[in-house]
């Protein structure tokens, strides 16, 4: 934590300084870089520290359950072509996290905050955001989150009445039940691979209908809106019907669909589309994530699947088959302690692969792949499967903390 913003009440100049000073022990200590600590210091010094600390800013909020790191990286790419932004660019994204990024944002024009799916309307509340994108929701750390519809219902009950622009994805039926609440509505039409927790009418509980890329609830009339915005191939359509490239160097659909998103937000705040995707070119990787390492001189691309929906995306954009894979999973409080979610997982599309399985649920995504009839090999460490692998580039998809654990041992 370092800074402050415009001119605070004394007790809140005290909150970031004690704030700043927990997250500097945390770091000498080893024991990350301190944000979150310094944030719940800061807070509970002046519970109000995060609406002040925003009030000069103009804050989009960035929500969903897979994407958010790389969208808010990539709409805080583009919007640094109208002045600074202040970011909690690292994932801390409760209340405490984000406290601590915006202390160091006092010259900062734009806040742009990656936020968890629970404490989106609370922290929208406390920061009077400008625009709030939403971009997917699904099953995700089972022991933690709220089934899907019970948070879409809060999503929708919170963001009732908002101020705030709402760019939402029209692809997904719980985004758009959550965002149908808000006067203020830009759809953007970016896609939804993962289906499976949308099914079942978010309004009324009936049976949605499928055809194409539409979707309609046959009971209530419910419906896909029309996207003013959309992803198209290698472009991203704006609501005048131009076609602008997408320039990334971050793999995938996924990504494509998440610069889409970011276009939108960025042309609320008044930056074009052409800048915005030029701009974003710049992000090569997020947090890690799509880093291409040497380790043991073999070359390791790093990628991040937390459920089921991020590990689909994922398997389109690995290699194909003989690159070796290398999965791993653990079941810490970050992760979910909850494993169930592996049997929601497609595993078959990793078949002709060579497959090396690590992490702490190793045994786990053993059993899950032994009933799934692929050949895989369990090993100890990364170093054991590394040396295993046949040659090639090894894919290697990790769940959050064994991602962690991964960077860690590889040196990234």
């Amino acid at each position: 934590m370092a800074g402050n913003s415009g001119p605070l009440s004394a007790r809140a100049k005290l909150a970031v300084t004690a704030g700043k000073a927990a997250a500097a022990v945390s770091r000498a200590a080893g024991r990350g870089s301190g944000s979150v600590i310094g944030g719940k210091v800061a807070l509970k010094l002046d519970p109000d520290l995060l609406a002040r600390l925003a009030t000069h800013l103009d804050v989009v909020l960035v929500s969903a359950t897979n994407g958010k790191t790389t969208t808010t990286r990539l709409i805080a790419e583009a919007l640094r072509a109208s002045g600074p932004v202040v970011s909690n660019a690292l994932g801390a994204n409760m209340p405490a996290g984000i406290t601590s990024a915006l202390a160091g944002g006092s010259d900062a024009r734009f806040g742009v905050i990656e936020v968890d799916e629970k404490y989106l309307a609370m922290v929208a509340r406390d920061v009077s955001p400008k625009a709030i994108a939403l971009l997917n929701l699904s099953r995700d750390q089972l022991d933690r989150a709220a089934e899907t519809r019970m948070l879409a219902e809060k999503w929708r009950e919170g963001l009732a009445g908002s101020k705030a622009v709402i760019i939402a994805n029209a692809d997904d039926p719980l985004i758009v039940w959550a965002a149908s609440s808000s006067p203020n509505v830009v759809w953007v039409a970016a896609g939804q691979e993962w289906k499976d927790d949308a099914w079942s009418c978010p309004s009324c509980g009936g049976v949605m209908q499928r055809p194409g890329d539409d979707w309609f609830c046959g009971e209530c009339g419910f419906r896909r809106p029309t996207p003013s915005w959309a992803l198209s191939g290698d472009y991203v359509l704006d609501p005048h019907g131009s076609a602008w490239p997408i320039h990334l160097q971050l793999p995938g659909r996924a990504n494509k669909a998440n610069a889409t998103t970011s276009a939108a937000v960025a042309a609320t705040f008044g930056v074009p589309p052409q800048v915005a995707l030029e701009r974003m070119y710049q992000v090569q990787a997020v947090a890690g994530r799509y880093d291409v390492v040497t380790f043991m001189n073999r070359e390791l691309r790093l990628l991040l699947a937390k459920n089921p929906a991020g590990w689909l995306e994922t398997f389109s954009l690995i290699d194909g088959p003989p690159a070796p894979v290398l999965l791993s999973v653990n079941a810490r409080g970050a992760d979910g302690t909850d494993t169930s979610w592996l049997w929601d997982v497609d595993y078959t599309r990793l078949a002709g692969h060579p497959i090396f399985v690590i992490g702490d649920r190793k045994l786990d995504l053993a059993v899950r792949l032994e009933v799934a009839g692929l050949d895989f090999r369990v090993c100890e460490s990364v170093d054991e499967a590394v040396q295993s692998a046949p040659p090639g580039r090894i894919e290697v998809i990790a769940n959050y903390t064994a991602f962690q654990d991964l960077r860690r041992r590889v040196g990234n």
